[in-house]
């Protein structure tokens, strides 16, 4: 796929993933020009089959894993990265990602037992059952060759800059998703556009708690994410799954108003069944769950009460959240995007 109307040309190859949220985007730029390196945003998960329809996707802009000069990385979830040490093992290409993702992406055994001591923890915190655990572990183990060969990686912040051929990239931090989620914005047909990663989906709202479960505070990071992509303006976003977003500020406003939605629903069933474990929370929500929803839905149940607890609406007793405001405003929480929401153009999204 390419865009003419764009002053470049940007090549998208999708690649098969079941597990997740729909097909991955691998973005190609810089394919047919010499003046700067040809760049990938993202790669797709390790698998064979992946592996053999990236290759096979870049084939169709004259390309080859050894063509490849940079690779530019959204965050570390392994549908995004696992890929990237392939590549990199045959091109020699440098391999960027933001700072706060970029030791596990690399493997690196600190920052791996950090993430896996926090893990552990929280799903204690969060009540969840014995054999739910093992079941997650489990999954969560079989998986792990979806992760590939760890690239070396150079890290960036935020505001950082990179040289994509005929344009120049924005790296954008957007946590939330994963403390380390980067977007790449440039200057697009009318406006700045964005590749958004994980963070803003156009059929999905991406998870949040359970997807990165590093993040302080991972419902309030998101809104400011959220709000942050509002407030630019963006045109069109480039995400990580599935097709282009054509109202990323509609979509973003979207998902604010899913969230505040969501976390109505939390207040309603606390005050109607009295203090619960994010667990208890997650199965009314979502009802039973199975491989990675078993970590992503309390998960999401979690990042709203906590929320709700730093906004002192619920006070947490051990793993249970009792409803200690008898009329809260939720609307304080959360950013005031009611007249963009459901605008023309916007994809509504379940979730």
């Amino acid at each position: 796929m390419t865009d003419p109307a764009l002053p470049f040309q940007l090549g998208q190859v999708q690649l098969g993933n079941n597990a997740f949220e729909g097909q991955n985007n691998c973005y190609v730029l810089g394919a047919d020009t010499d003046a700067g390196p040809t760049t990938l945003v993202d790669t797709g998960i390790a698998m064979p089959d992946t592996e053999a329809e990236l290759r096979e996707g870049l084939a169709a802009y004259d390309l080859t894993f050894a063509d490849i000069d940079q690779i530019l990385l959204t965050h570390w979830h392994m549908d995004h990265v696992g890929l990237a040490g392939a590549i990199q093992a045959e091109s020699d290409c440098v391999v960027r990602a933001h700072e706060a993702d970029a030791g596990l992406i690399e493997g690196n055994p600190e920052a791996e037992a950090e993430s896996r001591e926090t893990l552990e923890r929280l799903v204690d915190e969060w009540g969840m059952p014995d054999d739910k655990r093992e079941e997650l572990f489990t999954f969560m183990e079989l998986g792990e060759g979806g992760a590939g060969d760890t690239p070396d990686v150079e890290p960036f912040v935020g505001g950082a800059t990179f040289d994509a051929g005929a344009i120049e990239l924005e790296a954008v931090h957007l946590p939330g998703h994963a403390a380390g989620l980067a977007g790449y914005a440039f200057d697009g047909r009318d406006g700045r556009e964005l590749f958004s990663g994980d963070a803003l989906l156009p059929y999905y709202t991406p998870n949040v708690g359970g997807a990165d479960t590093r993040v302080d505070t991972p419902l309030a990071d998101y809104l400011e994410t959220l709000a942050g992509i509002v407030r630019a303006g963006y045109t069109r976003a480039w995400p990580g799954h599935r097709g282009v977003i054509i109202d990323p500020v509609g979509r973003a406003a979207d998902i604010v108003v899913h969230h505040r939605e969501r976390t109505e629903k939390i207040v309603d069933y606390l005050r109607e069944s009295g203090p619960a474990d994010p667990w208890t929370v997650s199965a009314h929500l979502f009802g039973e769950l199975s491989s990675i929803h078993i970590l992503h839905g309390p998960g999401e149940a979690y990042a709203h009460l906590h929320h709700l607890e730093d906004a002192d609406i619920v006070a947490r007793n051990g793993r249970e959240y009792a409803l200690v405001a008898s009329s809260p405003d939720l609307d304080d929480l959360f950013p005031d995007v009611s007249d963009l929401a459901l605008r023309p153009g916007a994809i509504p999204g379940p979730g």
